[in-house]
């Protein structure tokens, strides 16, 4: 968890925009389109070129799969099961918000514990619980994920 601005943030920035651009792409699939880099990028209001990368690595690691050319972009092959927000981080961030310490100490468990090691074990559950259970599915399923979406465009 990343503290910026008197902003809780709980993702890197490439998480957040990997998460927001895979629903983008679900909700589109759900509608049988498969949008371009452009599209997604604009969409989202996240920098093209590293919102490019991003999904080429996602491509890369078997979470989407894309097409180049006309009649091309990205899509969930609909035979995959549904891609939990949790491997996603995972995949990214690597498990430390699952294992690490609240505070930051290399060596933290029941018998050496940090400050906030009481406090903190429950809400890192509760993390790990909520990516493990929510997927980008569910979340393209919601009742109008596009408004959610719309929050990010840049002319609102």
């Amino acid at each position: 968890m990343y503290i910026w601005s008197k902003k809780i943030i709980v993702f890197k920035k490439e998480t957040e925009y990997a998460l927001r651009g895979l629903v983008y792409i679900q909700i589109q699939n759900q509608a049988g389109k498969k949008p371009g880099i452009t599209e997604i990028a604009t969409e989202i209001n996240t920098p093209p070129s590293f919102t490019a990368k991003i999904l080429q690595r996602l491509v890369r690691m078997g979470f989407i799969e894309s097409i180049k050319g006309k009649g091309g972009g990205y899509f969930f092959d609909p035979a995959m099961p549904e891609l939990s927000l949790k491997k996603i981080v995972v995949a990214i961030e690597g498990d430390r918000i699952f294992t690490g310490c609240g505070f930051g100490l290399k060596h933290c468990d029941d018998e050496n514990p940090c400050p906030l090691h009481d406090a903190y074990g429950p809400i890192r559950e509760a993390i790990d619980k909520l990516l493990f259970i929510e997927t980008i599915q569910s979340l393209a399923k919601k009742d109008d994920p596009s408004i959610v979406l719309k929050r990010y465009a840049k002319n609102p």
